[in-house]
């Protein structure tokens, strides 16, 4: 009977790779790359906020109210009317973010005749205070690709897409589109519709 040596060897046993260590080593990426996919997604649609300024909005949002923005929105969309966006006007990034809606997209012909909207012919639904100053939109014109007319809730105390230093808004320049407030005394809290 011959006797095992059990002094040094130089033959290493194979380790082998267990489907269970595999397994856990996926569990593992697959959490952290599904956690890192929330983390982006919820940095798009909650991480961007700001606050009002003014009253341009009111009733619907209240000078210093924060919202949220919904920025990648416009990434997959268009705005359409109704929506209330934010922008920064001619893109000036030493401007403060305009919160105004929309009122007429790209096509719309746009003009302010006794104090009264109307896109396409038509008396818009957006804006039903009287328009003191039509400002650029005395006389009517049509809205370029890529631009909206927007004009601020409060008309009478919002400079807007009337104005000639602001004009229609280039979808470049906007942020986002507003849809979450923050409690405010007066307005309570929700969506903005």
């Amino acid at each position: 009977m011959l006797k095992q040596n059990k002094g040094l060897s130089f033959y290493r046993r194979k380790k082998k790779i267990s489907s269970v260590h595999v397994r856990e080593v996926f569990i593992w990426l697959f959490g952290i790359a599904t956690a890192v996919f929330i983390a982006v997604v919820l940095n798009i649609f909650l991480g961007v906020t700001t606050r009002v300024v003014g009253v341009s909005m009111e009733p619907a949002l209240y000078n210093g109210q924060k919202i949220f923005i919904n920025s990648f929105i416009y990434l997959v969309s268009s705005p359409q009317k109704g929506d209330v966006v934010v922008f920064l006007p001619n893109g000036n990034e030493n401007s403060h973010y305009y919160v105004k809606r929309v009122v007429a997209v790209p096509g719309d012909k746009v003009v302010i005749t006794g104090g009264v909207l109307y896109v396409n012919g038509e008396e818009s639904p957006w804006v039903t205070d009287r328009l003191t100053d039509p400002g650029i939109a005395a006389n009517e014109f049509t809205i370029q690709n890529g631009e909206y007319f927007c004009i601020g809730d409060n008309p009478g105390n919002s400079e807007d897409s009337r104005s000639p230093n602001i004009g229609p808004v280039k979808e470049i320049d906007m942020l986002g589109k507003v849809w979450f407030r923050a409690s405010c005394e007066e307005a309570g809290m929700g969506f903005v519709k």
